[in-house]
């Protein structure tokens, strides 16, 4: 772990310039040389009156894959969410009131982080290639619309 400097938030007050034990910081460019600082440290971290910088990790350890049954629960909560995102919508009494519009965009939030944790809807994931690849092979058809067949091709070529 090394410690990383916002500029943004930086108020120039330069008390990380005198409790570094190894002078990491640096005023001229605004940055922390990684290579002096300490690993953990937090001298810096903890008297910086601005909070512009944090700890950040050298490397990052690689998530554990989901355990089928696992990714089976969070699909059936992105369904049931789904479900509930189309049934808030269908609600015409009063129409669409700022309160049902908020709730079906949090019905879409929490349907998504679903998605999302069942290891889907990621572009880097191999699950979503791997999905987009199923799609274009079998071609489902989709209520009445045309296949985006040019839509994923492109999405494929992004990842």
């Amino acid at each position: 772990m090394h410690a990383v400097r916002n500029l943004r938030f930086c108020t120039k007050d330069c008390v990380c310039l005198f409790v570094c034990p190894t002078k990491a910081t640096d005023t001229e460019n605004g940055q922390i040389d990684a290579s002096k600082c300490l690993d953990g440290c937090r001298l810096c971290v903890d008297t910086c009156p601005s909070h512009a910088i944090s700890l950040t990790m050298e490397t990052w350890v690689e998530p554990a894959p989901k355990a089928e049954a696992v990714a089976e629960k969070f699909f059936a909560l992105l369904d049931r969410k789904a479900s509930e995102e189309a049934a808030v919508k269908k609600v015409k009494k009063g129409g669409q009131t700022p309160i049902l519009k908020a709730l079906a965009k949090s019905l879409r939030i929490v349907a998504e982080d679903a998605a999302r944790e069942a290891a889907y809807m990621l572009p880097q994931s191999k699950a979503t290639r791997a999905l987009i690849d199923r799609l274009l092979e079998e071609r489902p058809q989709v209520a009445q619309k045309p296949f985006p067949e040019e839509e994923l091709k492109e999405l494929r070529e992004l990842m």
